[in-house]
């Protein structure tokens, strides 16, 4: 393998961690952020965006904030909401509020294949930014060191061949020297049709039959590096 391309919620990281934390948090200070910030170029960019894809174009600030509220009751994977969100975590983050979750095996595993000179990134629904924040934050430290990259959902959705299509372009390695890593089958699924190595992560248990590889470590993965 050459490099390693990872998901984050239920594989490096709780999924409780997004959805009891991060999410709560970023739902309670939103309003106030929006309205304080509106006017500043990164901000009303991704207000705009979020006008043009809930197709109000001339919303209201007021209006606006309602439906990211909404975006994030209804757990959508809408692109500005992300970025806002990851906005809000870099105040939560640097008040000490929490620390980026782990799974207790994957800091080692990412510094060991790091040190392996396997390139490693991320691929998740979250912006770029909250995810350099969750591991620059990390409960064991700063780990974006080890990351050659990140991708989000502007490279593409996550059950899309195309999405894997284009990272496999941008780290410019063969597919099958890429070891995609997530908890979800579609995901996995939309890897392997792109021509991508994968591997299913199981936190609980490993699945009776899975049409991919299925681990419930990091560690476990090791073994598959050198095949």
């Amino acid at each position: 393998m050459k490099a390693i391309v990872t998901d984050i919620e239920g594989t490096t990281s709780s999924i409780a961690f997004v959805h009891d934390v991060l999410f709560p948090y970023a739902r309670r200070h939103l309003p106030q952020f929006v309205r304080a910030h509106q006017a500043r170029p990164d901000v009303a960019g991704l207000l705009d965006e979020a006008r043009a894809l809930a197709g109000t174009p001339g919303a209201d600030v007021e209006h606006v904030i309602r439906i990211l509220i909404d975006w994030i009751d209804q757990d959508r994977k809408a692109t500005p909401l992300k970025e806002l969100q990851g906005l809000l975590w870099i105040d939560g983050y640097a008040a000490g509020a929490y620390r980026g979750h782990i799974y207790p095996e994957v800091g080692s595993a990412l510094r060991r294949w790091h040190a392996m000179g396997i390139a490693l990134y991320v691929y998740s629904s979250g912006s770029v930014a909250a995810q350099k924040l969750l591991f620059a934050h990390s409960e064991v430290g700063d780990l974006t060191p080890v990351f050659a990259g990140y991708f989000d959902t502007r490279i593409g959705a996550k059950r899309e061949p195309g999405s894997y299509t284009t990272i496999t372009q941008h780290i410019a390695a063969p597919g099958h020297a890429i070891l995609f890593l997530s908890d979800v089958v579609e995901e996995l699924d939309a890897a392997r049709a792109a021509g991508l190595s994968t591997t299913l992560v199981c936190r609980e248990s490993l699945p009776p039959a899975t049409r991919h590889p299925a681990v419930t470590s990091f560690d476990a993965i090791d073994n598959m590096l050198v095949t």
